[in-house]
């Protein structure tokens, strides 16, 4: 999500940065603002907290032209396949959350009728469950395919929808994890895709890009055999 920040705020854009404990961005945000000569707003954000979203939307003084949802919880899956709070803590921040306010995101902009973009943040875990992670990666299918629902539906308001679908990525997420160096992606390369894709009004974007054809192979394996794999 900084990385991304840091790729608009480069190209021009203001911005406005919400988080749940927003005063972790002071000294990013500072920083943010002598680089790039932008202005950077910081908004308090819980992403289950539902009922705050749409005050939340309504009270931004300026209306934005695009939203930027980077929104992760990857969990314990031994955990959540005994306790469930986990399970519902995986499927509401990775999912249910995302939903609430980009359902508040997409009624405004198409109530305005001005265009505008919306990016959401998937994974590759949600093309095909694995039993390493399942419950993050059917949260991840979930939003996948309301993104794809959103995009049908907005196109004929001239509102682009993009999905990205990153692979690894050297975050805090992923520390501490024994990661292929070849298949990770620093996150300004995932920055710099997706502000690429976003700006050629692309649909799907795996990054990086091998896992396009990474993620077809896994698909491509059948059932009898896939169900017989630890990947």
């Amino acid at each position: 999500a900084k990385a991304v920040a840091r790729k608009y705020a480069e190209n021009g854009f203001d911005l406005y940065l919400a988080a749940r404990n927003v005063s972790e961005l002071d000294a990013f945000v500072a920083d943010l603002k002598v680089r790039s000569d932008r202005t950077v707003t910081q908004l308090e954000l819980d992403v289950l907290d539902y009922a705050s979203h749409e005050p939340f939307y309504n009270n931004l003084d300026e209306k934005p032209i695009g939203v930027i949802t980077a929104v992760g919880y990857l969990g314990e899956q031994d955990k959540s396949q005994v306790d469930f709070g986990e399970s519902q803590k995986i499927i509401d921040t990775n999912f249910t959350g995302v939903v609430s306010i980009l359902n508040i995101v997409a009624n405004a902009f198409e109530e305005r009728k001005t265009g505008g973009f919306i990016v959401g943040i998937s994974s590759v875990a949600g093309d095909r469950g694995r039993k390493s992670n399942y419950q993050y990666g059917a949260a991840k299918a979930a939003l996948s395919a309301y993104l794809s629902g959103l995009r049908n539906r907005l196109y004929d308001g001239g509102v682009h929808v993009l999905t990205v679908k990153p692979g690894f990525v050297a975050t805090q997420m992923t520390a501490g994890m024994d990661l292929p160096a070849k298949l990770t992606a620093q996150p300004e390369e995932v920055a710099h895709d997706i502000y690429n894709a976003q700006q050629k009004l692309k649909n799907i974007l795996y990054t990086k890009w091998m896992w396009r054809w990474i993620m077809q192979i896994i698909k491509a394996i059948p059932e009898w055999q896939f169900k017989k794999m630890s990947i």
